[in-house]
């Protein structure tokens, strides 16, 4: 997901988005273990995802309102 985009949700929606993309990187990690994974990027991008979304959550003190 592109920052830009993120920026353009609300704080609500990236929290929803967080946990979607949480319960996304444990089915990876989980298909990771048990050696069913395709593409072993998909991780470190949902792990990217997630740390943008936490960036602007942080950045932003208006969208935690």
């Amino acid at each position: 997901m592109k920052t830009k985009e993120l920026k353009e949700m609300s704080a609500d929606e990236l929290r929803h988005r967080e946990g979607e993309l949480v319960d996304q990187l444990f089915k990876l990690r989980f298909q990771k273990s048990l050696g069913q994974l395709e593409s072993p990027m998909k991780i470190k991008a949902v792990k990217k995802d997630i740390a943008r979304i936490k960036t602007i959550l942080n950045r932003a003190p208006q969208a935690t309102e």
